[in-house]
């Protein structure tokens, strides 16, 4: 999935855009449109932080195992 919620919800796996670091992001664009910034000339940018989430009770009732590799790199696990 690419949000935390449906993890939270039984989910297996989320890794997707960090909502706070984006909406950090987002109040910076509108403050320099709001200091007069042509949004037009503002450029592009891709979201730079990334949460992964790993329900390991949706891995166990499924059968999987999860290499402890991958629960080390996540940024919550759910038990």
């Amino acid at each position: 999935y690419i949000f935390k919620e449906a993890v939270a919800l039984g989910g297996l796996m989320s890794f997707g855009p960090n909502p706070a670091d984006n909406g950090r992001r987002t109040a910076r664009y509108v403050d320099k449109i709001l200091k007069g910034a042509n949004p037009a000339e503002l450029p592009m940018e891709m979201p730079s932080k990334y949460d992964l989430l790993v329900n390991r009770r949706a891995a166990t009732r499924l059968g999987l195992k999860i290499p402890q590799t991958l629960l080390a790199r996540a940024d919550e696990v759910i038990d």
